[in-house]
Formats: C-alpha cells, sequence, structure tokens
C-alpha cells in the first residue's frame, strides 16, 4: 500500500476499531469518497479480519480497476445546493436546524456517516460536531466541503481540538489566509498549532490577538513580540 498518501479517515481505519458495518459501507464504495483515498480504505480493507468485508472490499476495488471512476463510486454527489438562509426568517432557520437536529440524532452512525459525506451543508455544521470520531472527520473528507466551510468550521469553540488539529495540518486548506487566520483566534485550537501559524498573520490580526483575552497567554504574548520593534 502506497504509505505517501495519509487523510485522517483513512488513519482512524488504520488505527482499527471502527465498527462493522461502517467497515462493510466502506467496501462497498457507498459514501463516494474522492478516488485515492477510496482505492486505499479499499486496499486495506481487503486485509480485514471480517472475510465478508474483504471479499466485498477486494469485487469494489476490481471495479475501480476495471471501470470508469464513475462506475467505481456507486454514489456520485449532487452540485452543491445554493445557501438560502438569508431568505429565511429567524423563526424559519429556528425551524429547520431543530428538524436537522432532529433528523440526526435519530440516524445510527454508519448512516450519520453517510450523511456526512453527501449531506448539505447545514448537516455537515451538525456532524462535525458528532462524538463518533470518524463521523466528524468524514465530514472533512466530504468532497462537497468547500474552504467558506472549513473556514467556519475553524471558528466553532464547540469542537474537538482533534477537528482544529486536522484542518491546521492540511496543507491545502492553510493556503487560504481566513481559514488560517479563524484557526489562530479559535480559542479552542490547540497551543502548539496556533503558535505554528501566528508568523502567517498580517499586522492587523497580530494586534487584535494581543488583546484578546480569550486566546491563551503565551499566544497573545508571541503575537506582541512579532509586532514589538526589536531595538
Amino acid at each position: 500500500m502506497d504509505s505517501l498518501f495519509r487523510t485522517p479517515f483513512l488513519d482512524i481505519f488504520k488505527q482499527g476499531g471502527v465498527d462493522r458495518d461502517i467497515r462493510m459501507m466502506v467496501a462497498e464504495g457507498a459514501l463516494g469518497l474522492r478516488a485515492e483515498e477510496q482505492r486505499l480504505t479499499l486496499e486495506l480493507l481487503m486485509t480485514d479480519p471480517d472475510p465478508e468485508i474483504a471479499r466485498t472490499a477486494e469485487a469494489t476495488l476490481l471495479a475501480v480497476r476495471s471501470s470508469d471512476a464513475a462506475a467505481a463510486q456507486p454514489y456520485t454527489p449532487p452540485d452543491a445546493e445554493p445557501e438560502s438562509e438569508e431568505q429565511l426568517t429567524p423563526e424559519e432557520k429556528e425551524k429547520k436546524r431543530a428538524s436537522t437536529l432532529q433528523k440526526i440524532a435519530a440516524l445510527n452512525p454508519a448512516q450519520r456517516l453517510a450523511l456526512a459525506m453527501k449531506g448539505t451543508r447545514e448537516e455537515r455544521a451538525v456532524l462535525i460536531r458528532d462524538p463518533n470520531k470518524i463521523v466528524a472527520v468524514a465530514v472533512l473528507s466530504s468532497p462537497k466541503i468547500s474552504e467558506s466551510e472549513v473556514a467556519s468550521i475553524a471558528k466553532m469553540a464547540n469542537i474537538s481540538e482533534e477537528i482544529l488539529r486536522i484542518i491546521g495540518n492540511t496543507r491545502a486548506w492553510m493556503k487560504s489566509y481566513t481559514v488560517t487566520s479563524s484557526l489562530v483566534k479559535n480559542p479552542k485550537c490547540p497551543v502548539a498549532v496556533s503558535m505554528n501559524l501566528l508568523q502567517r498573520l498580517n499586522e492587523k490580526d497580530l494586534k487584535m490577538l494581543t488583546t484578546d483575552r480569550n486566546v491563551p497567554d503565551v499566544l497573545r504574548t508571541a503575537a506582541k513580540k512579532k509586532i514589538t520593534p526589536v531595538h
């Protein structure tokens, strides 16, 4: 297996302990993973101790290799729907969110995992806080997730540090200044990640950090040093 390609989603499978129904769902190629991520996960599942899962993964991988990408991925995510909440009244927005929460609460982990990959932006905003780590990580692996959505997630204070750490360690997202600055300003962001990204902030944002009592003291001190002229 190619060890150079890594994603948090793939790493969870390598660590083991993933529920059987979730492993089977992935073995069937039903999540709509990105091509390389799907190929490597299937290769890993071919060594699964459950013979049915191993056989299913092998059959799906053969389909991937012998046919067009569309045949390899039975689910094709639709185009992202336009976000039209601006046109809703506060009452309508609250009703919509309550409906989403109720829908997700009724799902089992495998169903929530599928929704994390295939659902709407609003559904992903709920599932990124899911207590089941693989569900939350799946949101970040969704082919539908956008840079602006990642920036919104990076601002969330009621989210696990692990999710923020994953964002901070993903090179593609760190190319975005908005994502980077949102992450550093998030009080929940692991200090090691924030300190590493501090050098990328412009002077305006560094000055804001020096007076932000929500971020750790060590981060405020480091920001002050960066804007204080050296004599």
